[in-house]
């Protein structure tokens, strides 16, 4: 367990809820965390985990997508109209639309059975210091706002306009364009996007970006400000191209 680098140490035994139908499973992920010094409770099915949750306020929820009842999409739905706690799904099935409707719902990892504990570990100290880095009052850029050509982001608010249009995004929708527009004219990397968006990475596979790349496209409208750099990465322009300005003025 050498890999894990004594995860308790970001807090003083911190309380893991494991919501998992398949006994093995929990047996497993349970005695890593022990190791490591967790308090660990663990659910066998969704309606008494997401009542643990409600009732017990864990640190982190490790939980899976296919469960008896109440699946794992449903339970983090619920979890997500309350709750902030950190959400790691567990999935047999490595399906991207799975993938991306669990983000969608709030979830801050997704990762595919089976595993490793030492990739599971990662993904917790990953996401556990993205959350306790993103808490309100913890940056100096909270109130930063970003402007780029009609677009405007304020940080605080959590608010996108374009024009004076309020742009509804998720949470990760407006970390992925708060990147791009912190970096106007500067191309990142796909690497570079998954460290800093999700904090950790998909083993190569990028496809979560170009999903969540189509999404704000769709949602930000015309001009296209968002460009693909071909075997690089996305960048954002502080201006569209004049093609994409005589297609929309021919669209109008």
């Amino acid at each position: 367990m050498k890999e894990a680098e004594s995860l308790s140490s970001q807090t003083p035994k911190p309380h893991i809820l494991i919501i998992d139908d398949e006994a093995r499973m929990v047996d497993f992920i349970k005695l890593g965390l022990d190791y490591e010094g967790f308090e660990v409770e663990a659910a066998f099915d969704g309606k008494t985990g997401l009542k643990m949750a409600l009732d017990h306020l864990p640190d982190l929820i490790i939980l899976d997508l296919m469960l008896p009842g109440m699946d794992g999409f449903e339970v983090c739905q619920h979890l997500r109209q309350t709750q902030d706690v950190p959400i790691i799904m567990l999935t047999a099935r490595d399906e991207l639309n799975d993938r991306v409707h669990g983000l969608d719902l709030g979830a801050d990892d997704y990762l595919t059975k089976p595993f490793e504990f030492k990739e599971l570990a990662a993904r917790i100290r990953a996401v556990m210091r993205r959350k306790s880095t993103s808490q309100p009052g913890t940056t100096q850029s909270d109130s930063k706002v970003l402007t780029l050509y009609d677009l405007r982001l304020d940080s605080g608010l959590r608010e996108v306009r374009r024009g004076e249009q309020v742009i509804e995004l998720s949470q990760r929708e407006f970390d992925l364009l708060k990147l791009l527009m912190s970096h106007p004219n500067q191309a990142m990397t796909r690497e570079i996007i998954l460290d800093n968006v999700w904090g950790y990475d998909f083993n190569g596979d990028y496809n979560v970006i170009e999903v969540y790349i189509r999404y704000l496209r769709q949602k930000l409208g015309r001009p296209n400000l968002i460009y693909t750099v071909r075997g690089v990465g996305y960048v954002m322009r502080s201006k569209p191209k004049e093609d994409d300005k005589i297609k929309e003025s021919r669209h109008d």
